[in-house]
Formats: structure tokens, sequence, C-alpha cells
């Protein structure tokens, strides 16, 4: 199969959807790799690197998209690569259909397979390929969040860990997935006092075992989380419904209770978002107010550390870019229900419930 690593064009997208040894797997197993030159620069790895692994370097995205079967990417295509995606032609990336109605419908309008990384599901429910970039993502939340809490960054000028004889910093984590998991632990990690809440409360057993003695658990209410909310001085919301579109869990109206220069970041941002003030933004203009309280919005945090985040993504998607490369698509889902349950668009036709129902469209039986 002839695979292809365009250059990322969004804003800011510094890493790579495969590093140089994962090229040379491709390559080992006979399948040719065109990457796009200069595509691996931003996250350390330059062209001669992937020369050496056996790969070929095409000058421009164009040529990449019309020559590759399947397209390897990080984030979702946008706009300007939209007319290159071709019928038949396999994607796989992140893609997060459920926040944008305009990428739904050119991937339909394209006739091309969408494979989407976030929603690769194993039996246990867990998300193989979501899970490094949301270490890397709840990690960077608390150290961004604790950067913009600074009186010339914006926020209200507070330390996350305080000093001998004044209070740390009251984080709130919303979510106790992975990304709610690594910003509490980060976040506790500098001394604050660190509140996370989830709707699970076998989650919150685990946690309440496992977690500093800093942080504290709390079940998940609309209550809850207003009252929490009134005393926060970072709020970080990691609330995730596999291909779905975020739920709204801190309303405009909580706002009003919350104290100016708190500093909220929305890490669902890339599903629509659990603020309902909130709105992408990039790392070149990541922060915006509403209401006197900074919001940090960015859609591709981990692009921001692409040399971690280039390699731990390759770490976990590399085994099934083989897969897909070895069989093809049809084959590989046929066998694996992780990868079919990956599929969210194929040949012009929503097959991924969640994204259907996020804009209104029929849902069409999978056939493989």
């Amino acid at each position: 199969m002839i695979v292809g690593i365009p250059k990322e064009i969004k804003n800011n997208e510094n890493r790579v959807a495969l590093t140089p040894s994962g090229a040379r797997e491709l390559a080992k197993r006979g399948h040719k790799v065109c990457v796009q030159a200069s595509a691996g620069e931003n996250s350390g790895f330059p062209d001669e690197a992937y020369r050496a692994a056996g790969a070929t370097i095409l000058p421009t995205i164009g040529e990449v998209y019309a020559a590759a079967e399947m397209i390897l990417k990080v984030k979702e295509p946008i706009e300007p690569e939209y007319g290159l995606v071709r019928a038949g032609q396999l994607v796989f990336t992140y893609f997060h259909f459920a926040s944008s109605e305009a990428l739904t419908r050119a991937m339909l309008a394209s006739g091309a397979v969408c494979c989407a990384y976030e929603t690769v599901e194993r039996a246990d429910r867990s998300l193989p390929l979501l899970i490094p970039m949301s270490e890397v993502a709840g990690r960077m939340a608390a150290q961004e969040g604790r950067y913009f809490l600074e009186k010339p960054r914006g926020g209200k000028g507070v330390l996350l860990g305080g000093v001998p004889g004044v209070k740390p910093a009251k984080v709130f984590v919303i979510g106790a997935g992975v990304v709610g998991t690594a910003a509490a632990r980060t976040a506790a990690g500098t001394g604050a006092d660190v509140t996370i809440c989830d709707i699970s409360l076998q989650r919150l057993t685990y946690l309440a075992d496992v977690m500093p003695k800093n942080v504290k658990t709390l079940m998940s209410s609309e209550y809850n989380i207003r009252e929490e909310l009134k005393h926060a001085d970072l709020v970080i919301g990691s609330v995730l419904i596999p291909g779905a579109k975020a739920p709204k869990l801190v309303t405009r109206d909580m706002l009003r209770d919350m104290e100016p220069g708190t500093v909220m970041v929305d890490v669902a941002i890339d599903q629509g978002g659990c603020f309902e003030t909130s709105h992408p933004t990039t790392h070149e203009d990541p922060v915006y107010y509403v209401d006197g309280m900074l919001h940090y919005c960015v859609a591709n945090i981990p692009g921001a550390v692409p040399r971690t985040s280039t390699l731990a993504l390759t770490n976990a998607t590399l085994p099934y870019a083989l897969e897909l490369a070895d069989k093809g698509w049809r084959r590989a889902a046929r066998e694996n229900p992780e990868l079919r349950a990956g599929l969210n668009i194929v040949e012009g036709k929503v097959v991924y419930r969640p994204v259907a129902e996020a804009w209104g469209l029929p849902c069409e039986p999978l056939t493989l």
C-alpha cells in the first residue's frame, strides 16, 4: 500500500503523524511511504531521517494526497485539504466530526473512508489512540492554567502551590478520565488544592486510593459543580463522550458566581467544549475573556510539545496503521472490532451513530 504523510497545516500544529521509525516498519513490510518535505521538522525529524528509513520525500501536499492510498495525519483535514481527499482513499487521523458540520459534509462529499483515532475502541471501552494525547493534554492543561493564572498573563495572580503561610490555589477538574486524571496529578504535584469530579463512583473510589492527599474526589452534579466554581482559581474541563459532542456542564450563568481572573481550560474543545462560553482558540492566540473569566480553549494542545506528542502518538497508532496497510481497511475492520469502531464515514455514508445524531444525518449500516 502507498501511505502518505502530509505536513500538518492547522494553526501551530507542529506534530507529524509518523516518526522515521514508524516509516521503517511500514517499508519493511513492503509498503511505500511518501512523506511531504519538511513534514517532520517541527517534531525534530528531518527529511533525511525519513529517507534513511526508506521513505520517499515529495515536495508538496498535493503530491502526497494524489499518490497515497492511505493518508496518515494528526489533525482533521482543514478547508484547503478538502479538495485533495478523493473517493475511496483511506484517511486515518483525529477527526472529531461532532464538532464540525463543515468537515463532516466535506468528507461525505469526498467519498473517502474516514477512520477516526478518537473512536477506535477496545472491548473494555478504553480508547487506545486517544490515551497518549489525552495524557499530554491533561498535563499541559495544568501547566498552561498555572501560566495564565499569573497577573501579567491575565489571571488573578495566584501561585498554584502557595507558600508557607498562604493557602495554595484551588483547582477544580471536571471529568476523571485520562485527561482529568493527568491534569489533577500534575496540579497536585505543584502543591495545589485539587478537587476532581465525575459521574462514576467506581472511578472516584479508585482515584481516592491512588491520588495524592491533596486531591479530593466529588460526585458530579449541577449543584456540586456550581458550588465548586465559586471558589476555584483554575477550572479544567475534561469531559468526553466518545465521538459525540461534549455536554455543556459549565453554563454562562455559573460564571456570575466566580471570581474575576479565574482561568478556565476547556480540553474538551475538540468535541465542542464542555463550557457553554467556549470557542476554539489557537496557540498563536490562546485566550479570551467572558464575564471576567479567562478562557483557554486551544484545540490542539499537544501540538505545543510536538517531539513528545509525535513519539507518543506513533507508539499508539503504528500497530493499527500496519494492520490497515497489510490487510486493507475492509478486511482489517472485519477482523478487528477496534478498527471497525473507528470507521465514522465510509464512501459517502455516515456509519457512526453519534456523528449522524450530531448533524441530523442518517446513520447507514456498515457493510464490509
